[in-house]
């Protein structure tokens, strides 16, 4: 008989950035429903308190936290608060993300810091406090990066978005070829155009519609259509995968738009 894969995370301790609205929130929501422990990472702490109190009334188990993944001594402080609030972590998703919108000429060197210090060094940085607290106990543990459809395609107006995700993505590679003898897997997961708060008056829109449109699979996405590809990823039936992308994107990725 053959063992079917196990997707099973329960009791595991799992850390999610950018936790305070969008597909973070999803995120930290489908690992609570999943049984994971959940610290809830945002610069922005004013929502956590609600999305902790929702995890809790539902049956889970949630820790509000907050975490500037551009500080060193905030990560670390971060970290240390899962650790000691829900014991020691194992999955990190690494979704903390900013973009600045507006004409390539218009793009300053302020813009251009401020996306990459968050997207791409803010990322590294979370990723390598979080496998070394990892290695000096001995754990093994699973990163999972939030890349972007655009980290292999282009828009216009997101310049630094667009080298932010593609770094992440090659970067995501390089750590899991060296955190692999440590039992650490780093995975990314790439999302197409995903319906959220921040952008649904926008997907909505005619200009949106149209851009749906051009999308195989004729609409954008839901934050539950990265459900599946996410507990992959941060479950034991991952367990011979590391240094992946798996696009989540409706056939954008493939598509010649």
């Amino acid at each position: 008989m053959v063992a079917l894969p196990s997707f099973d995370i329960a009791g595991e301790v799992a850390l999610v950035t950018g936790a305070s609205s969008g597909i973070g929130r999803y995120f930290a929501d489908l690992l609570a429903a999943a049984g994971a422990r959940v610290a809830l990472a945002a610069r922005r702490t004013d929502r956590l308190a609600e999305a902790v109190g929702e995890i809790a009334a539902a049956g889970g188990t949630a820790l509000a936290l907050e975490c500037d993944v551009t500080s060193r001594d905030s990560i670390a402080a971060a970290l240390a608060a899962v650790e000691a609030g829900l014991g020691p972590p194992a999955i990190l998703v690494n979704n903390a993300g900013v973009v600045v919108s507006k004409p390539f000429f218009e793009h300053t060197e302020a813009d251009w810091d401020h996306v990459i210090d968050t997207n791409l060094k803010g990322a590294f940085m979370m990723a390598r406090e979080f496998a070394h607290h990892l290695v000096e106990r001995g754990r093994p543990g699973r990163i999972v990066n939030i890349t972007s459809v655009l980290a292999t395609h282009t828009i216009a107006r997101v310049p630094a978005y667009l080298a932010a995700k593609a770094g992440l993505e090659h970067l995501t590679r390089g750590m899991a070829m060296e955190l692999a003898r440590y039992g650490i897997r780093v995975n990314a997961l790439a999302p197409g155009y995903v319906e959220t708060d921040f952008n649904r008056d926008f997907l909505r829109s005619e200009a949106g519609l149209r851009l749906a449109a051009r999308v195989p699979m004729k609409r954008v996405g839901q934050p539950d259509d990265l459900g599946g590809a996410l507990l992959f990823l941060v479950s034991p039936a991952s367990a011979y995968v590391t240094g992946a992308v798996i696009a989540v994107d409706g056939g954008h990725g493939v598509a010649a738009i």
